[in-house]
C-alpha cells in the first residue's frame, strides 16, 4: 500500500469512529431553553412580574439570575423577560403550570382566586415582619407547607426575594376616618384589598405599569403598590398628594421563584443547590437594599408638596378588625389557608416572646 493510500485508510477509520461516538451521544433536553448533563449548559427563560428597572421590587430577579450564572461558572443561565413579554404579569404561575416556561419570578398573592392559601406566602395584613417571615419560612415550617401545597399543582417553590412594608397608599384626598373608604375607588391587591372592601371601597387590581394612567384619568381615586422609591419612580406622587403609612396590609412582601416540578426534578443536585443558594442570597440582599434606599425618598417629599401621614388609631383599628374578619372567612372556606394561617399565627406568638424583650426602642 502506498503512503497516500495508507493515510486515506487511517483518516477514514478515524471519521467512522467519530461518527459512531456521536451517534450514541444523548441529545440535550429542551426546557424553555436547553438542558443537558455534565459540563453542558442549562438555559431557562424566566418571565418576571415586576419591571427590572424598579429598585428592590424588580431588580432582585436580575441579581438572582447573575448569581446563578456565576455560581455555575456559566453552565446555568437564566434569561429574564419583562412583564408582558412572554406572558401577562398576573399569569406567570399559569405559564409554568402549562409548561410554556420552566420557571417564573412573581408575587404569589396574584393567584389567590385559584389557590387561596397562596396569598399567605406573599403578604398578610398585620402579619409577620420581614425578618420574622423569613424565620418562619426557613425554620418554622413555612417552606415545607408551601412545597406540600404546591406539589399537587405540579410546581416547586423557592423563596427568592423579600422586602419590608409598602406604603399604605396614595390618595387624592386625606383620610380622616374609616368612613372615608366608603365609595373610594382604589387599586389594591391581596387580602388587604378584601379588607378595604369591607369598609366600603371599590377595589380593582392593576399591573404596576397601568396605575399612573388610571390615577391621572380619575379612573381610581387612590392606590397602593410598593415601596416609596418604587411608587415615586412610577409617578404616583405627581397625581396624588397624600401618602399614608404604615403598610398595614403588607408588613412583609415575599417573592418566589416558581419552577415546574418536572423541571426541578430533572435538575442535578448541584443545579438545585445553585438555585437555592442564589435565591437565599436574593432574600438577604433584597431586604437590605429595600431598607437602605427609602429614607432619602421620603426626605424629598416635603419639598414636592407631598403630605406624608400616619394613619390614625381609629382607622388602623377599623382596618385590623376588617382584616381579621377576612382572614377568618378565608380560613373557614379553605383548609390549606387555615393550616398556613395557623402556622404563621403560632410562630408569631412564639417569636413575640423574644422580640418584645430583645430589641431596644429608639432613644
Amino acid at each position: 500500500m502506498s503512503n497516500r493510500a495508507a493515510l486515506v485508510a487511517v483518516l477514514t477509520a478515524f471519521a467512522v469512529g467519530l461518527l459512531s461516538s456521536l451517534a450514541v451521544r444523548p441529545a440535550p433536553k429542551a426546557t424553555g431553553g436547553e438542558q443537558s448533563q455534565g459540563t453542558s449548559s442549562i438555559r431557562w427563560r424566566l418571565p418576571v412580574a415586576f419591571a427590572t428597572n424598579l429598585p428592590a421590587l424588580g431588580d432582585n430577579s436580575v441579581y438572582v439570575a447573575e448569581r446563578v450564572e456565576a455560581l455555575s461558572a456559566g453552565r446555568f443561565r437564566i434569561e429574564i423577560f419583562e412583564p408582558g413579554e412572554l406572558v401577562p404579569a398576573f399569569s406567570i404561575v399559569d405559564a409554568v403550570q402549562e409548561k410554556k416556561v420552566p420557571a417564573g419570578y412573581t408575587w404569589l398573592g396574584y393567584d389567590q382566586g385559584k389557590l387561596p392559601a397562596s396569598v399567605l406566602f406573599g403578604a398578610v395584613p398585620f402579619g409577620l415582619e420581614p425578618w420574622a417571615f423569613s424565620s418562619w419560612w426557613y425554620e418554622g415550617g413555612g417552606r415545607e407547607l408551601a412545597e406540600e401545597i404546591y406539589r399537587p399543582q405540579g410546581l416547586h417553590i423557592l423563596l427568592c426575594g423579600l422586602i419590608g412594608p409598602e406604603t399604605a397608599g396614595w390618595f387624592r384626598e386625606p383620610l380622616r376616618s374609616p368612613k372615608d373608604f366608603e365609595g373610594l375607588k382604589i387599586r389594591f391587591a391581596g387580602l388587604g384589598g378584601k379588607a378595604v372592601q369591607r369598609l366600603g371601597a371599590s377595589v380593582t387590581l392593576l399591573p404596576g405599569g397601568e396605575i399612573f394612567q388610571a390615577l391621572e384619568r380619575g379612573a381610581i381615586d387612590a392606590t397602593e403598590f410598593s415601596l416609596p422609591i418604587v411608587d415615586s419612580q412610577l409617578g404616583f406622587n405627581r397625581v396624588a398628594s397624600y401618602n399614608y403609612f404604615p403598610g398595614w396590609h403588607q408588613p412583609f412582601t415575599a417573592f418566589h421563584m416558581v419552577i415546574g416540578l418536572d423541571e426541578w426534578n430533572g435538575l442535578g443536585d448541584s443545579e438545585k443547590a445553585i438555585l437555592e443558594t442564589a435565591c437565599t442570597a436574593g432574600v438577604t440582599r433584597n431586604l437590605a437594599r429595600a431598607e437602605a434606599i427609602q429614607a432619602p425618598v421620603l426626605a424629598k417629599y416635603e419639598s414636592q408638596g407631598i403630605t406624608t401621614e400616619v394613619l390614625s388609631a381609629e382607622i388602623l383599628d377599623a382596618l385590623a378588625e376588617a382584616s381579621n374578619e377576612v382572614l377568618a372567612s378565608e380560613a373557614r372556606a379553605d383548609p390549606d389557608f387555615a393550616r398556613v394561617l395557623a402556622s404563621q399565627k403560632t410562630f408569631q406568638r412564639s417569636y413575640a416572646r423574644w422580640k418584645n424583650i430583645a430589641y431596644p426602642s429608639v432613644r
